[in-house]
């Protein structure tokens, strides 16, 4: 279980240090570590909350005040970004998978990598920006593989100690990825205020 805790927090980690520097660096021109510094209000709700949906109204006025994307990018790429961006969640639930089949011995087919990886992601989409709502999408998840409801009780079992302090981790990745994007869609159209 720590391999697991471990695992999840580092992929985490590495996304938000990998992908969203590189999206923000070459797509909208941003200094990372600039968007990081001003992102550190939302970040510090996100992590203290666990929700997106809670921390929407900090990230949206940081996006549009602080990072210097118009209200008109702001207002439809953050909101929407709070409800099916959940890269962190689709990154966590796709690493449950895997912690269940290494755990039960299911040896996974490069089909079952497919499958998790694209009903991770199609769950993640439609979880609620509220804590522990991609815990409760694990079972879905678990089926792919093989996994029934029985064994998904006592996966989810193993797992709930650490759940909220990943889930804490998953919602900053979650809101900064919203954050990103804007700024992208911000830089294409026009509308992101460099000197901000």
């Amino acid at each position: 279980v720590l391999a697991y805790f471990l695992t999840v927090a580092s992929a985490l980690i590495l996304h938000g240090l990998l992908v969203y520097p590189t999206l923000l660096r070459v797509l909208a021109g941003v200094n990372p570590l600039v968007f990081l510094r001003k992102m550190r209000e939302p970040m510090l709700v996100a992590f203290s909350t666990s929700s997106s949906g809670a921390t929407l109204p900090v990230t949206l006025r940081t996006v549009e005040h602080r990072i210097g994307v118009n209200n008109s990018v702001a207002s439809f790429a953050v909101p929407l970004g709070a409800t099916i961006n959940m890269d962190g969640t689709a990154i966590y639930l796709g690493l449950i998978a895997l912690f269940a089949a290494q755990a039960t011995g299911i040896d996974l087919t490069a089909m079952h990598y497919f499958m998790v990886a694209l009903t991770a992601t199609l769950v993640s989409i439609g979880a609620a920006g509220i804590p522990s709502a991609g815990l409760l999408l694990a079972a879905t998840v678990l089926e792919v593989i093989g996994i029934g409801p029985e064994q998904s009780v006592l996966v989810i079992a193993f797992i709930f100690p650490f759940d909220r302090l990943l889930d804490m981790m998953r919602t900053v990745t979650n809101i900064s990825g919203d954050a990103a994007v804007a700024c992208a869609v911000g830089k294409w159209d026009g509308n992101l205020d460099e000197s901000v």
